[in-house]
């Protein structure tokens, strides 16, 4: 079989300029793999990639996350079953909404055994900027006190999971108050005043790790929330993309402001994460999102459902599937 079936885009817009087409099956160069996609997740950052974010070349199959099995690559690699986050895929490269991929063997790590290809697709995006923000650029330690914002959200969620693995105690903050937040405490931020609340649940000492996944109108709250030699690491920010903040307080309480950028992140440095979550999965600590399937004929009603802002599951694609 020399053709396959991805969903493409040749122009940025809305979830209805992809098509589900028949194009050229990705050969596997040296030193790369060749991946049959089982399951491959739709990322709000896939939506903005189509509607032409980051300006991806075209034409284009987006996709950034992935599970699914080895079929020609090295010894090391053949027949293994694998799952991960393909750097620049959907922006320079081709990605994960499509029957196969492509992609250099370095960039590869082992899914673990316990979880099917449906959940092992859900963890790519999540999970990576959440430990990015939490292990890599906030250097989380056991005992700590870390305020997530965006808590309900899919990064927020991964977040709490990690933080508690790492025996971090969390605050969880959003605009809606979340049924079943794992949070050890959340906060209302439509109904109280976020700072105020945090000072209360600290005694006044505040929290020393901040993860802002909304930034704007959130980030001055959120800094307020620091106590001294405290970290703050920002990932995004929703509205205003200019803030500000008491730069006095800033210094005098020797805190620190991080940024993430995990599109900026290699493959190698990718897989590095992926294998370090692994053990979470195996061990039952970190546990995958809510998933709902669609076939891969299904890609557009799929990917207007994560554009509507539809969060009660991780919509994953069925590229094997017509």
């Amino acid at each position: 079989m020399t053709t396959m079936r991805a969903v493409r885009f040749s122009a940025f817009g809305p979830p209805s300029v992809l098509g589900v087409q028949t194009i050229a099956k990705p050969v596997a160069q040296a030193g790369e793999a060749l991946v049959k996609v089982a399951a491959s997740a739709i990322n709000p950052s896939d939506v903005k990639f189509v509607s032409g974010v980051f300006n991806p070349t075209l034409p284009r199959t987006p996709g950034r996350d992935y599970a699914g099995t080895v079929v020609a690559a090295s010894s090391r690699w053949a027949g293994k079953s694998v799952w991960g986050n393909g750097a620049g895929f959907g922006i320079n490269r081709d990605g994960s909404h499509a029957q196969f991929v492509a992609l250099p063997e370095d960039w590869l790590s082992e899914m673990p055994a316990n979880l099917s290809m449906e959940q092992a697709a859900t963890v790519g995006v999540p999970f990576v900027t959440a430990w990015s923000a939490l292990v890599v650029a906030g250097d989380i330690r056991a005992g700590e006190t870390v305020l997530i914002t965006g808590a309900s959200g899919a990064v927020g969620r991964a977040a709490i999971q990690i933080a508690h693995w790492k025996k971090a105690r969390v605050i969880g903050a959003d605009i809606n108050m979340s049924q079943d937040s794992e949070a050890d405490v959340f906060i209302n931020t439509n109904t109280k005043d976020l700072p105020t609340m945090v000072a209360a649940l600290t005694e006044n000492k505040g929290v020393n790790l901040v993860l802002d996944a909304v930034g704007g109108p959130v980030f001055e709250p959120a800094m307020k929330s620091m106590g001294l030699d405290g970290r703050q690491v920002a990932i995004t920010s929703v509205g205003s993309r200019r803030v500000e903040f008491d730069l006095m307080d800033f210094y005098h309480n020797r805190q620190r402001l991080i940024g993430v950028d995990t599109a900026k992140l290699t493959g190698v440095e990718i897989a590095v994460i992926m294998n370090a979550l692994r053990p979470g999965f195996e061990s039952g600590a970190l546990r995958p999102s809510p998933l709902k399937t669609w076939p891969l004929d299904d890609a557009v009603k799929a990917y207007e459902a994560v554009a509507a802002g539809d969060a009660s599951a991780k919509h994953i694609l069925h590229p094997q599937d017509a």
